[in-house]
């Protein structure tokens, strides 16, 4: 999962992953959606390839990518856990600072 973190991390990567989150593309296709150059490209794919987000085929003389949902449904999981964790410690904050408001209102 860290791989996998650390590839979502760059802009570029996330925008050829929301592109293949449509289907299949080509290095060219993916190439055209961000402002850098074709080595650069070929490094953020790389990148990709190897925290397993994407697999790669060659088609005649093209390379066509295809996303792999596996790795983002592991970092949903647990996000969805850490969301749950902070959840309930900001509404056990909030009752506290209620408990708080009402003592010092009662107080006075």
């Amino acid at each position: 999962m860290e791989d996998a973190l650390r590839a979502l991390a760059d802009d570029s990567r996330r925008t050829m992953l929301e592109a293949l989150a449509a289907g299949p593309a080509t290095a060219g296709e993916l190439a055209a959606l961000v402002p850098i150059a074709r080595p650069g490209v070929s490094r953020h794919l790389r990148v990709l390839r190897e925290a397993g987000l994407v697999e790669v085929h060659r088609e005649a003389q093209r390379r066509v990518y295809t996303l792999r949902p596996q790795p983002l449904a592991e970092i949903d999981d647990w996000l969805g856990r850490q969301l749950a964790q902070w959840e309930q410690r900001l509404d056990a904050l909030h009752t506290e600072v209620a408990r708080g408001k009402r003592a010092r209102k009662d107080s006075r």
